[in-house]
């Protein structure tokens, strides 16, 4: 019989109501797991006095000690030896320290059934090939990020005729180079094939300045869509709301909001979070959410804003099951267990 992880991401929606029970179940196995396995894991749920057992239900997974995504910059705690897995990726290690993580078979599994849900019901699935424009990092053996990764592997949505990188390396380091992106865009636009932007809303806004300030135009091939994953990081003091850059995006290559897909996710939580057509972030059932005071870290009601805790049963080999983020965050759509789609999303399924 399955487990019943490989069963909660073998579900065929990613917003399907009624899977408490299920994914209750595969918090158990996956916090049973890292108990035995990790011996710093099992130290911070005795020291807690908490129990394996104690997940069965909404009160068990908020008692759940969650792990702070500080502690995998410092701690590189594994549950299974870190030699034994097929995957390994890290952070991007702005402030020079870097969380690190590692994807056994079964994770590997579950993740790619995660993404080809997602991605279907995001409608990103095409036998149509494209050509890419990466706002993010050209792939480098020395290179373990998982953010790379991330954007690489979202290339394979449809097929690639070319992929072209902003941040291209080149003596031992990463350097933008958005003019020649600007030459590539430029040379796609007039071909027949569309164009699929995936990256970092930042390098995508920096380019779209260069093309404002140039007054360049390019409008992209029917079927381009713009693809966001990553944050402003160390560009937060140049970050526009998002009307602001959709209007850009539509101004300079003629792609409509409906097209614009943005992306969430933290190598500490690995799951594929993705936006509704209205723009809205719903849990899906490969993952809860819980709201926490800043000052109690005790869970809020819905509506009001504080620290994010994130919880999913995916990863075998690194205790992750539930990490508290430094973001700040509410969710008036969708209580603890039940993912609320919008009144756009259920009229498109």
């Amino acid at each position: 019989m399955k487990s019943a992880r490989i069963r909660l991401f073998s579900v065929k929606y990613p917003y399907t109501e009624n899977t408490e029970e299920l994914f209750q179940k595969a918090m158990q196995e996956n916090v049973s797991f890292h108990y035995q396995h990790c011996p710093e894991y099992r130290k911070i749920l005795d020291s807690r006095k908490f129990s394996p057992e104690h997940v069965t239900d909404e009160n068990g997974l908020e008692k759940l000690p969650f792990l702070p995504t500080l502690l995998f910059k410092h701690h590189h705690l594994f549950s299974i030896p870190e030699r034994k897995l097929p995957v390994k990726a890290t952070s991007s290690g702005t402030k020079g320290s870097f969380s690190r993580i590692g994807l056994d078979w079964s994770s590997l599994l579950c993740g790619f059934l995660m993404v080809l849900t997602t991605a279907k019901w995001r409608k990103l699935l095409s036998f149509r090939p494209v050509n890419y424009i990466i706002l993010g990092y050209q792939p480098n053996h020395n290179n373990q990020m998982a953010v790379m990764k991330t954007a690489f592997g979202a290339t394979f949505f449809a097929p690639a005729l070319h992929r072209v990188y902003a941040l291209k390396y080149q003596n031992g380091t990463y350097q933008a180079d958005l003019d020649s992106l600007l030459k590539q865009l430029i040379q796609f636009s007039k071909q027949k094939h569309p164009v699929r932007f995936m990256g970092f809303p930042s390098y995508t806004y920096f380019l779209l300045k260069i093309m404002q300030e140039r007054n360049i135009l390019c409008p992209l091939p029917k079927g381009s869509k713009i693809m966001f994953g990553g944050g402003w990081k160390q560009f937060y003091t140049e970050e526009v709301e998002k009307q602001a850059l959709y209007a850009l995006i539509k101004k300079n290559l003629k792609v409509d909001e409906e097209n614009i897909i943005e992306f969430f996710g933290a190598v500490e939580h690995p799951i594929l979070w993705c936006d509704c057509p209205a723009h809205l972030f719903h849990i899906p059932v490969y993952a809860r959410a819980i709201i926490r005071d800043i000052h109690t870290l005790e869970p809020l009601p819905m509506g009001e804003k504080g620290l994010v805790n994130l919880l999913t049963p995916m990863i075998k080999a690194v205790p992750v099951s539930s990490i508290m983020t430094d973001d700040i965050g509410f969710n008036p759509h969708c209580t603890f267990f039940q993912s609320l789609l919008c009144n756009e999303c259920h009229n498109s399924s």
